[in-house]
């Protein structure tokens, strides 16, 4: 078998001889150029498994090399090399298609890591299929396999990841295919809901204690940065961080070093962090609750996961699975649902999402006395419906029903595009100006 083939660009010859003498240990064979244009014409005659490109050059940038072998050789991975403390540039790159980036002076360990992790994504990416047994993400529907695409690019890089989606929407299960589809799928896992941590344990948990360093501390304890090393740290819900905690988080990505309680020395750490949340982070920025060099820094690409109701057609699949596996656990014979029964289920907005769905299911497994389950198992509230006789007993005024199934409309629209105005004009078909009066008379805006 062939050695790994690797293009080195750096305009400094000192540089140039330490990556060539590094990868030639690691038993990878290398190509040099000192400018983009000799950059362009490697790549363009030969096929390379691994790219480091230097990000100011004479002729150019970095960030050229990076989108032409996103548009020209997708499976190759490109790691940007930096001034040290250029922190924005690397960024920029990650965002543009870089694998990783690392600093000048460079240090020789940091690149083995991202080498070794480079090498394991050269190889061609398979479309991902849309019943792959192994995928726990269901679904069939348009939003879901643009989300599956997304995941499968998403995997092949280390850039801080932003999993954005409603409560119960699945950004677990989103971070865990990330994880498992990336090179640090045989590293751990480590998920960490921020807002079950109590704020004075938070830096115990996440970066570990000395022995002897608080009451309690009985033993030395590694923490999570240290549990997820090598591999994948998934902070949920990460805007309950308080202030005081998001400062040392800061530090740790920046630095990627960690230091426990009680001790002066920092531990270096190898982690991809990805980070999700329910609330609005921009929002949570603009009002002083998250700092935004912080938000700027995990949100370098953000992904944001489908609510149920924008992938309606999933509902019967995943309705089927999770009685499924109820039946399983009981030993018991999976029951039919009847076709009024998901009809109600596909038209119902489920603002709790999976989630709300998999609750309402297992009550309804529970609770139902045949072999199939019913509309009245699953115990939907639906809103009365104009022409429905047995429902003109609940309106009072005809004024008013109109106006609160207009308010609820409304206010549906804006929170599906996140209070964006002009956006929940076109989903309802309305123009602006007629959306700000219906606002205003119905007492929704100020």
């Amino acid at each position: 078998m062939n050695n790994p083939l690797a293009l080195i660009i750096d305009d400094e010859p000192d540089i140039l001889e330490l990556l060539d003498m590094t990868l030639g240990r690691m038993n990878i064979n290398t190509r040099s150029a000192t400018n983009l244009t000799q950059a362009l014409a490697l790549l363009n005659s030969q096929r390379f498994d691994l790219c480091l490109t230097d990000m100011r050059l004479p002729d150019g940038d970095g960030l050229s090399v990076v989108r032409h072998i996103q548009q020209h050789c997708p499976n190759t991975p490109v790691a940007m090399i930096t001034a040290y403390g250029s922190l924005d540039t690397a960024i920029t790159a990650l965002k543009s298609g870089a694998f990783d980036f690392v600093t000048k002076p460079v240090d020789l360990q940091r690149l083995r890591e991202l080498v070794n992790s480079a090498l394991l994504l050269s190889r061609p990416v398979a479309e991902p299929a849309a019943h792959d047994a192994d995928d726990p993400i269901l679904g069939a529907s348009p939003p879901i396999q643009q989300l599956r695409r997304q995941i499968a690019k998403l995997a092949r890089s280390e850039a801080p990841l932003y999993v954005s989606g409603e409560s119960g929407s699945g950004k677990e299960l989103v971070a865990r295919r990330i994880h498992a589809l990336g090179p640090r799928a045989c590293h751990p896992f480590v998920p960490v809901n921020c807002g079950a941590i109590p704020s004075e344990l938070m830096e115990s948990e996440f970066f570990g204690h000395r022995k002897g360093s608080f009451t309690g501390a009985v033993a030395d304890k590694p923490g999570l940065f240290q549990a997820a090393n090598g591999g994948t740290l998934f902070l949920d819900e990460v805007a309950d961080l308080p202030l005081s905690m998001q400062v040392k988080l800061l530090r740790a990505i920046q630095e990627k070093a960690v230091r426990p309680v009680g001790t002066q020395q920092e531990e270096a750490v190898n982690v991809r962090l990805l980070c999700a949340t329910h609330k609005d982070l921009a929002l949570e920025v603009a009002e002083g609750r998250f700092r935004q060099d912080l938000f700027y820094r995990i949100n370098v690409i953000e992904l944001r996961v489908p609510p149920l109701r924008e992938r309606r057609e999933d509902i019967a699949l995943i309705a089927q699975r999770i009685l499924g596996q109820l039946a399983h656990r009981a030993g018991v014979k999976v029951p039919a649902v009847d076709p009024d029964c998901m009809e109600r289920l596909s038209n119902y907005r489920f603002p709790g999402n999976v989630r709300e769905l998999e609750n309402i299911l297992e009550r309804a497994f529970t609770l139902c006395e045949g072999d199939s389950i019913t509309a009245a198992d699953i115990q939907l509230n639906s809103s009365p419906i104009p022409g429905d006789e047995a429902a003109l007993t609940q309106i009072d005024s005809l004024e008013d029903f109109l106006d609160d199934i207009e308010r609820k409309a409304l206010t549906l629209a804006l929170e599906e595009t996140r209070w964006n105005k002009t956006a929940a004009a076109r989903r309802l078909g309305l123009t602006f100006r007629s959306l700000r009066y219906r606002l205003k008379k119905l007492g929704l805006e100020d």
